[in-house]
């Protein structure tokens, strides 16, 4: 082990110290269990957690491990591990017990907010590269495919929609690809510490939602009812029980990989350009299919589940993401190319300031807030993580929007790239 070690750094001085998934899956799923430990302590850990929550540290530290080159996604398939078997079974086991008719009771301010959400991403491309174009315009300028507007049409697909209409926009503008990556670079950093400040806020949300005066008896009658559901069928759980609630979790991931498969497949052969259709994604299915799997096995005893624990293993799933998700986030990244990173900071700073304006004017919840962004800027793998890092009964809502966001992400982007078209210095 130490000698294929000192061959992967010899023969590629930019490998992480640890470049075995193996040992890396031991270190985080390690963290992760250090980290739920400190927090069940009482004294001075529980004052820390008041202010820092633990699911941003489970998602911070695996980051701080990729800057200083311990680990590094680039050499590791975890991610695409979580992304596609331990997401798909969350969204499954935590939908198992939706309650349906007291999601619809949530009312218009969940949509108000996710367009909220959308709009301050279309409004926000603009502003920033009018603000960044009187201190550095050439940051924002160019000429021809390396128009630098061209390639911000890219973030303006990614955080409305995903990575289809990331995909799209590059093909729609033709931005040069061979300065892509700076693109990308600025769609990895941004977004990230965008999520890392919402999980932060996830911590002072009752303070949150004091300033905003939000209504949040809807959202709390759900997880009151959610919460007594779950005492009403709880019992002494079983190595059977344990055995069923992953029996149906992952069956319903096979066969939503399974139909995935058969409709991104169909969808790619008659789609014109099928790498920018979302309906050509195989994640997008993915994610609707487990959805919809967890949501006709409520209708089942499979729901009871609850009882024994079934959202709990959901949550764990979903932490294993976020620390996947945080080994993505290279902090020293932000150094690669400043002014450009400017420029996606102050797209952002106005996209979140919309929101907060709008949940002060409406008496929106937080978890509105938090969740219409994510379900924007994070899409899919993000937007659940969100929802149910403020319960698990409020996972689905984050689902629905992310799909949402899909739709509206390609169509979003153009207006927001023809706006920066328009103000982009010649």
């Amino acid at each position: 082990m130490l000698l294929n070690l000192t061959q992967d750094l010899a023969n590629d001085p930019n490998a992480p110290l640890i470049t075995d998934d193996k040992i890396v899956f031991g270190i985080l799923m390690g963290i992760l269990g250090l980290i739920f430990y400190t927090s069940s302590k009482e004294g001075g850990w529980k004052k820390f957690y008041k202010i820092i929550p633990a699911l941003f540290l489970c998602y911070f530290i695996p980051a701080i491990l990729t800057t200083v080159g311990l680990i590094s996604p680039e050499y590791s398939d975890l991610y695409t591990m979580a992304k596609y078997y331990c997401l798909p079974a969350a969204l499954i086991l935590m939908t198992l017990s939706i309650d349906l008719p007291g999601i619809l009771k949530l009312g218009p301010k969940a949509l108000i907010m996710f367009g909220t959400a959308t709009v301050g991403i279309i409004l926000g491309g603009p502003i920033a590269v009018m603000l960044t174009s009187t201190f550095s315009p050439d940051t924002v300028g160019g000429e021809g495919a390396d128009a630098a507007w061209r390639g911000l049409s890219t973030l303006a697909g990614s955080w409305i929609g995903g990575g289809a209409n990331q995909t799209a926009m590059l093909e729609v503008y033709g931005y040069n690809k061979d300065l892509y990556g700076g693109m990308v670079t600025v769609d990895i950093v941004v977004a990230n510490v965008l999520m890392a400040g919402l999980l932060l806020g996830i911590g002072n949300k009752e303070k949150i939602d004091k300033w905003l005066k939000a209504d949040n008896s809807a959202i709390d009658e759900l997880v009151v009812k959610m919460e007594n559901f779950e005492k009403s069928v709880s019992k002494k759980a079983t190595t059977t029980d344990y055995m069923k609630i992953l029996g149906v979790a992952f069956i319903g991931v096979s066969v939503s990989h399974f139909l995935s498969d058969i409709l991104a497949d169909y969808f790619t052969s008659i789609a014109a350009k099928p790498e920018e259709s979302v309906v050509a994604s195989k994640f997008f299915w993915l994610v609707l299919i487990a959805t919809f799997f967890g949501f006709g096995a409520s209708f089942t005893n499979a729901r009871k589940l609850e009882g024994v624990g079934a959202s709990k293993f959901g949550s764990i799933c979903i932490y294993i993401l976020v620390a996947t998700i945080g080994m993505k986030m290279d902090l020293l990244k932000v150094l690669d190319n400043p002014l450009l990173i400017v420029v996606g900071v102050i797209w952002i700073i106005f996209h979140i300031g919309l929101l907060f304006l709008v949940a002060k004017l409406i008496k929106a919840p937080y978890f509105f807030l938090a969740v219409g962004s994510q379900a924007n800027v994070g899409g899919a793998a993000s937007a659940p993580v969100v929802a149910g890092a403020f319960h698990p009964s409020l996972t689905t809502v984050g689902v629905l929007l992310a799909v949402l966001g899909y739709f509206v992400g390609t169509i979003g982007a153009i207006i927001c790239a023809e706006m920066m078209q328009a103000v982009a210095p010649m």
